[in-house]
C-alpha cells in the first residue's frame, strides 16, 4: 500500500483575530504546520494548535517566515545569511519549548511563504534554513522536490519531506504559479484530489500550460486559508482510501527512502 501525508498551515491567528478553521481541520490531515509568530500566530495560538496535534494524533511542525504580519510573510524581505537562520531558530524554539511544555515535540521544519519560495532558489536563503536546522538538532525539513534547497539538505545529511501542492496551480519550470494570478488555486475538490493522484501513482504534476513535470512528493499541503479548505480535504481522503492509499504522518510517508521516526 502506497501512503502519503497530508499537511495543513494552523495557528495563523494573531491577538484576537483568528484565521483558518483549525478545529474542523485537524481530523482530516496528518501534520500541522504551526505559525511561529513572524507572519502570524503568537503563544495563544500556538499552544492550542499544539493541543489540537496531540489530541488527533498529528505531527508537529514549525512554520517559521519572515518577520512580516502586514503582509502575511509572503512578501520576499532582503535578510542577512545570520539573520534568516536565526530568526529561524527564534521562531521553532519557541514551538519546540511550548510543544514540550505538553508533553510533545516538534518533527520538522516547513518554511513559510516567500521564505519557503526564496530557499527553493536562492543558495544563501537555502544554506541559512538548512543550518538552522542543525543548529536546531537536525530537524527534517518539509520543502519543494527538485529544488535548490531539497539538493542542498540531502548533501548536508538533512532529512527532507518532498511536498506537493494540491490547491495550487504549477508553472513549467515545476514553481508555483503567483498569487497575483487569477488561476493560481485550485478551488474545486474534485481536480485537488485528481492532481494529488497523479504526484502519488505517476510521479508527475500538470502545469497550467498542460506539460507533464515529475514532480515526487512524501506529502502533499492544503491551504488552511481557502475557504473550501473542509471540501478540498474530504475529497482528497475520499480518493486516496479509494485508491488504497493511506494518509501518514509525514516521516512515516518516507518510506525506506529515509530514516523514519
Amino acid at each position: 500500500m502506497s501512503s502519503l501525508d497530508i499537511n495543513c498551515d494552523m495557528a495563523e491567528g494573531f491577538g484576537i483575530y483568528s484565521f483558518g478553521q483549525d478545529r474542523e481541520i485537524i481530523s482530516l490531515i496528518s501534520s500541522a504546520n504551526i505559525a511561529c509568530g513572524f507572519h502570524a500566530g503568537g503563544p495563544e495560538q500556538m499552544h492550542e494548535a499544539v493541543n489540537l496535534c496531540l489530541k488527533h494524533d498529528v505531527a508537529i511542525g514549525a512554520h517559521p517566515g519572515y518577520y512580516d504580519l502586514q503582509g502575511f510573510g509572503r512578501r520576499r524581505i532582503v535578510c542577512s545569511f545570520s539573520e534568516i537562520k536565526n530568526m529561524i531558530i527564534y521562531q521553532v524554539g519557541a514551538l519546540k519549548a511550548i510543544a514540550g511544555s505538553l508533553g510533545g515535540r516538534v518533527e520538522y521544519i516547513k518554511p513559510h511563504g516567500a521564505l519557503y519560495n526564496t530557499a527553493a532558489v536562492d543558495d544563501i536563503t537555502a544554506s541559512a534554513v538548512i543550518e538552522a536546522a542543525i543548529g536546531l538538532g537536525g530537524l527534517p525539513l518539509m520543502v519543494p522536490d527538485a529544488s535548490l534547497i531539497t539538493k542542498m539538505a540531502e548533501e548536508r545529511g538533512i532529512i527532507v519531506i518532498r511536498e506537493g501542492f494540491a490547491d495550487r496551480n504549477y508553472n513549467n519550470a515545476g514553481t508555483l504559479v503567483s498569487r497575483d494570478n487569477a488561476n493560481a488555486i485550485i478551488s474545486s475538490p474534485a481536480v485537488a484530489a485528481a492532481q494529488v493522484i497523479m504526484m502519488v501513482r505517476e510521479g508527475k504534476v500538470n502545469s497550467v500550460d498542460g506539460h507533464k513535470m515529475n514532480l515526487s512528493v512524501d506529502s502533499v499541503c492544503v491551504h488552511g486559508d481557502n475557504p473550501g479548505v473542509i471540501a478540498v480535504l474530504n475529497e482528497i481522503r475520499k480518493v486516496l482510501a479509494e485508491n488504497n492509499i493511506s494518509v501518514v504522518k509525514a516521516l512515516k510517508a518516507l518510506g525506506g527512502r529515509n530514516v523514519c521516526s
